[in-house]
């Protein structure tokens, strides 16, 4: 697994597709200490779990920051060039759909903080895409909006990943294709 040296890199994968150790050992390639942007909020007990399943895997050298709303402001209080994972774009997404932010303003800020960041930045987010239509406006509504955000985010990337059952697929690399 090649590790860009800086720059922006986006993991996209379904639930459970291994995109986050993926991302994982990606940031952990660099040098350290790393810092861990953590969006989830633990508003029931399986996602307790969940999130103290992902800190419990983590190794030393991992510093965690939680941002659930303020994304690109967490972005750039980190010192330059201190290699950062992000996880996840769609659960920062789905708190600001749920407190009624403007979805559109909110990708700007953070799309200008990921393009400002010196250093490596690794984002995850999932692919919702692949399902069916969902049945109601406001599911229909996150679908669209996460779909827009990963090609905004995955235009300004080096590189983006697809994770499918734990094992990557590349679909654009420095100076390769999209």
């Amino acid at each position: 697994m090649a590790t860009p040296e800086g720059g922006l890199v986006l993991i996209l994968g379904g639930a459970r597709s291994g995109k986050s150790r993926f991302a994982e050992a990606l940031v952990e390639a660099a040098p350290g200490p790393w810092a861990y942007i953590a969006t989830a909020e633990a508003h029931d007990g399986e996602m307790a779990a969940r999130i103290a399943l992902h800190r419990a895997r983590r190794r030393a050298g991992w510093e965690t920051l939680d941002a659930p709303l303020d994304l690109s402001g967490a972005l750039a209080a980190l010192p330059d060039g201190r290699p950062a994972l992000v996880d996840c774009l769609t659960l920062w997404l789905t708190n600001h759909l749920l407190a009624d932010h403007d979805l559109d303003a909110e990708a700007e800020r953070l799309l200008a903080a990921l393009a400002a960041r010196a250093g490596l930045t690794v984002c995850v987010s999932n692919e919702v895409g692949f399902g069916i239509v969902p049945d109601n406006a406001l599911a229909r509504r996150f679908r669209d909006a996460a779909g827009r955000l990963n090609q905004q985010v995955a235009a300004i990337a080096g590189r983006v990943t697809l994770v499918v059952a734990g094992l990557p697929l590349d679909l654009k690399t420095p100076g390769g294709a999209p």
